[in-house]
């Protein structure tokens, strides 16, 4: 049976290395002001971050229709594909899985597609997706990579610190005046996104500190794999695989640029980690 892995484009995988791994990408919309974009095909990540920095209001994100899912589905099955394995962001912070599986359904007579709550979000989903690939690439049934899916997920971790309140405060989800005092102290919000939900972890006085808060929870698990940065710009990407070299060399640790979904919520300046607890 070939297997074929589809998933959405909050994995913030490169297009060239989803392309290697025949892992079909489907894009969410972001609309920013009256103008809506397709995600990661008219609209890049730096295009995104520039605009995003000169619009008054909050960007908007919307999962995809049933219908492109759908159509890639069949595009899977054209390429040769038994079965399909449909792996999305959390389902607790997007309607993009309920998508999938409508999809799913409507073409539940013609291939066997399974959707899959990664139960994660950026890097960490792309890490479950490029998992799958390689795992189907090796000849694995259809069930033996749901099982391995569902196992990566519950191992998965994505944590991180924003670096502005300016997004949060459009969002509506704190008032000006806490988001000028959170500034004014320099105050860094620490989250953890490991559950599927963002989950506050605390707060840093100072961007070093937020910095070394993602390096110590790193370096408190005995051993981590598939360990990757993730950022919206940042610019001390460096310094964190700095902080974390006394374990970790710089060459085994990816890193990844948030992409909309996430970085219109957290804003420009993000950074964290995702990794894969050892079996």
């Amino acid at each position: 049976m070939s297997v074929r892995i589809v998933t959405d484009s909050s994995c913030d995988l490169e297009a060239a290395e989803a392309d290697e791994l025949a892992i079909e990408v489907v894009p969410l919309t972001i609309r920013i002001g009256s103008t809506e974009y397709t995600d990661r095909v008219d609209l890049s990540v730096e295009d995104f971050y520039a605009k995003m920095a000169t619009s008054p209001t909050l960007p908007e994100t919307a999962a995809p229709s049933p219908g492109a899912f759908e159509a890639a589905f069949r595009r899977q099955r054209e390429a040769g594909a038994d079965g399909v394995i449909c792996v999305t962001l959390s389902s607790d912070l997007s309607a993009t899985m309920q998508a999938a599986q409508n999809a799913a359904t409507g073409i539940a007579d013609e291939l066997d597609v399974r959707v899959i709550d990664s139960r994660s979000i950026t890097m960490g989903l792309g890490t479950i997706a490029r998992l799958a690939a390689t795992a189907a690439a090796d000849g694995a049934s259809l069930d033996e990579v749901v099982a391995a899916v569902d196992d990566i997920a519950r191992r998965t971790h994505v944590i991180g610190t924003l670096d502005t309140l300016e997004n949060v405060k459009k969002g509506g989800r704190i008032g000006k005046g806490q988001a000028f005092l959170g500034s004014l102290l320099s105050i860094k919000p620490l989250v953890d996104l490991s559950t599927g939900v963002l989950e506050p972890a605390g707060k840093a006085r100072t961007r070093r500190k937020a910095l070394e808060w993602v390096r110590d929870v790193v370096l408190e698990q005995p051993k981590v794999e598939h360990l990757a940065i993730i950022h919206s710009m940042a610019p001390d990407v460096d310094e964190l695989l700095r902080l974390l070299s006394t374990r970790y060399e710089r060459a085994d640790v990816r890193t990844a640029t948030i992409g909309a979904v996430i970085g219109t919520h957290g804003g420009p300046g993000m950074i964290g980690a995702t990794w894969v607890d050892p079996e």
